[in-house]
């Protein structure tokens, strides 16, 4: 199964030099809980990435409204990506490897295109083309929703550290794009 047929394509963003605040509202309005960052120059190209965890916790450690708190002082500067035309597979295994619930699909040039989530894989793992149950699918889902969920700091029996992860995903050829951008 490929990416395009279960990403969401409606995403929402923030800009680079967007506030918390303006961030926080888009998130409101639109049920999401991540907003892929984009450049201020207008190409759309992907920067980084904001949670609303990310968010709160700006919020408590900087200890100022969030109107003055820029998207860049919050959001992750390393995002991976994936294309609409990459194996599902593929991006489950970057959630698992990074730990993370939701990649940003990315075209050619690097502007979103989509969004894929854990929760959509995990809605599409019971049926796959003719209505056929992939066992190895949940299998994989169940596997990787556990190494997301295993509190900071612990090892994972499942999945290497951190810097292991991230020259594991650089290996075999998974887009990571690292914002240049000033905290």
């Amino acid at each position: 199964m490929k990416i395009e047929e279960i990403m969401q394509r409606n995403v929402r963003v923030c800009r680079l030099d967007d506030s918390l605040n303006i961030a926080a509202k888009v998130m409101w309005e639109n049920d999401c809980g991540c907003l892929p960052v984009i450049s201020a120059n207008g190409n759309g190209a992907v920067v980084g990435i904001l949670s609303d965890r990310d968010i709160c916790m700006a919020a408590y450690t900087q200890g100022k409204p969030l109107f003055e708190i820029p998207v860049t002082v919050a959001m992750a500067h390393s995002v991976l990506s994936c294309k609409a035309s990459d194996d599902v597979a593929l991006a489950e295994a970057m959630m698992r490897e990074a730990r993370i619930h939701r990649i940003p699909v990315v075209d050619d040039k690097g502007a979103v295109v989509g969004i894929v989530s854990l929760s959509d894989i995990a809605r599409n793992s019971l049926s796959i083309g003719d209505g056929k149950v992939a066992l190895g699918t949940q299998a994989e889902v169940t596997r990787t929703l556990a190494a997301i969920c295993e509190p900071r700091g612990r090892e994972l029996k499942c999945c290497r550290k951190p810097l292991e992860a991230e020259r594991f995903l650089r290996s075999q050829h998974f887009h990571i794009s690292t914002a240049t951008t000033p905290r």
